[in-house]
């Protein structure tokens, strides 16, 4: 029998997991790579180039909407340099368990040498 989560429960079940969670950690990767679900935080090359640094997750989680879904305010990672990036990453704050990632449908994105940004807004959907 497949687990269900009836929809008052998946509001529940995200603002536990999102808001209960202190230690999220928002990366992005420099290499051609589809999320599959046998990845681990090594399965992912993070973004080394261009001024760039991970974010740390500490805004509150807005929960709503059916399917229900957990949205994280937008964040802009900012560029002094060249870059490709493929998508994000979360993970625990000590990088040691990847939680989820993203390949962005519209990428790579290439930061040019004079530098730029790349705005996400973290989401994670229960249906």
């Amino acid at each position: 029998m497949a687990l269900l989560v009836p929809n008052v429960g998946e509001s529940e079940m995200l603002e536990r997991i999102l808001n209960g969670a202190d230690d999220l950690v928002l990366h992005l990767f420099e290499v051609d790579h589809t999320p599959v679900e046998a990845d681990v935080v090594t399965s992912y090359d993070e973004v080394s180039t261009g001024g760039y640094a991970s974010i740390a997750l500490t805004s509150p989680w807005t929960i709503s909407g059916d399917p229900t879904e957990g949205a994280y305010p937008q964040v802009s990672f900012d560029f002094t340099g060249a870059a490709t990036v493929y998508g994000y990453y979360v993970t625990n704050g000590d990088n040691s368990i990847l939680l989820w990632a993203e390949r962005f449908s519209d990428g790579p994105y290439n930061i040019p040498s004079g530098g730029g940004s790349v705005k996400i807004t973290p989401k994670i959907q229960l249906d």
